[in-house]
């Protein structure tokens, strides 16, 4: 037997770093596949972090990074003590997390749903019409629904003023409507497509489980309570971790493209706000301040609730 070069011991970092070294070797062919992956998640995740610096400067374009005068935390003051902070921060929790609550179960009982179908034919039609409109741009989808929500030619109108509502409501212009049309029409246009991973998962139940279950008697909900819905918990948690890593991120192109003078006191939130104020206030270094404030606390909610999920089951992150 070959002596390992690295002796007895074998709790090391160098023991470590050999046995890497030796995996890579062994598997070079698959490093190489991986390699453009990982060069592209350098440069565009990365590398670009070294911007993050004029968060805390009083970045000039033509100083620089380097050449900009540091002021410690006054971009960040100057955020939480403008009068927009609270209604900024509200706005993007609680559409945040009203997407989470409406959208996140949709795709489990969708792919349960499908899951029942013993109609090859109906099953197949059922994920096509279901994965469309996933693949529909979010301008055009923001389009199609001011064409069908206008108040003057649209469905909505029309249909409103065959009930004889003279005077169709503008949906699309009242604050207390924003969050549920972009709520529900992200449901609808997205349900689909999250369902093939829980999908998958389903795929993976062993059919004996179903035929002793039906041999002893149970029911088809009884079947999916307790031979479906536990193999899907796993991945469920995993996905609900990871939504808790973004719930400080909404779709930047679709609250923006919905906004509009009447609802911007509900649909301002944080990323269109850092939009607005560096791209076209050009105040670079508050939009930065305010984007690290948003990462951090999305950061700390993804390990608060990873480790909260841990401790409850054995699924986790890490």
């Amino acid at each position: 037997m070959t002596e390992n070069p690295m002796g007895r011991q074998r709790s090391g970092w160098r023991y470590k770093l050999y046995r890497a070294g030796r995996g890579i070797r062994r598997n070079w062919g698959l490093y190489l596949l991986l390699l453009p992956a990982v060069v592209l998640l350098f440069c565009f995740n990365y590398l670009p972090m070294y911007g993050v610096q004029i968060a805390f400067k009083d970045f000039s374009p033509s100083q620089g990074i380097q050449g900009s005068p540091w002021v410690g935390l006054a971009n960040f003051q100057k955020f939480f003590n403008s009068f927009q902070s609270k209604n900024l921060i509200w706005n993007t929790v609680s559409l945040s997390l009203y997407s989470l609550i409406a959208g996140f179960p949709f795709p489990i009982i969708l792919a349960l749903m499908v899951n029942q179908i013993r109609v090859k034919r109906f099953k197949q039609v059922l994920q096509v019409v279901t994965y469309l409109p996933h693949f529909i741009s979010t301008v055009v989808m923001v389009g199609i629904m001011l064409i069908l929500l206008s108040p003057s030619n649209g469905i909505y109108g029309n249909l409103a003023r065959a009930l004889g509502v003279q005077n169709p409501a503008n949906i699309m212009g009242e604050a207390s409507a924003f969050q549920h049309v972009y709520v529900w029409s992200d449901v609808w246009q997205h349900a689909g497509w999250d369902s093939i991973i829980y999908i998958a998962a389903l795929a993976a139940v062993d059919p004996s489980l179903y035929e002793a279950a039906t041999v002893d008697g149970a029911s088809k909900i009884q079947r999916l309570w307790h031979i479906d819905l536990p193999f899907l918990i796993p991945t469920a948690v995993i996905l609900l971790i990871m939504r808790a890593g973004n719930v400080m991120n909404l779709g930047f192109e679709k609250v923006y493209l919905m906004q509009n003078p009447l609802n911007t006191s509900i649909s301002e939130v944080i990323s269109t706000y850092v939009y607005k104020i560096g791209m076209i206030s050009n105040q670079y270094s508050l939009s930065a301040a305010v984007n690290l404030f948003n990462t951090v606390i999305n950061f700390v909610l993804l390990i608060l609730v990873n480790g909260f999920s841990k401790k409850l089951g054995d699924t986790s992150l890490w």
